[in-house]
């Protein structure tokens, strides 16, 4: 992905197969994601940003997509 305005910072999307579970391990350690977003396909994505501007996000898609 080109993202030129965080040019030096990361950005990294990791597709899981069980986002919930994932999502609550984090939260259970004190860390809130910054965004959640679901797109029109189902398909969900948790951010997580760091001060520094690095973007981490999970994703993951609907259990009956066949995916």
């Amino acid at each position: 992905m080109e993202h030129a305005e965080g040019a030096g910072n990361s950005v990294v999307t990791v597709m899981i197969d069980d986002l919930d579970a994932r999502v609550a391990a984090i939260t259970a350690r004190g860390i809130e994601p910054d965004e959640r977003l679901t797109y029109g396909n189902g398909v969900r994505k948790v951010v997580y940003r760091d001060p520094d501007g690095n973007e981490l996000a999970f994703g993951g898609v609907p259990p009956d997509s066949g995916s």
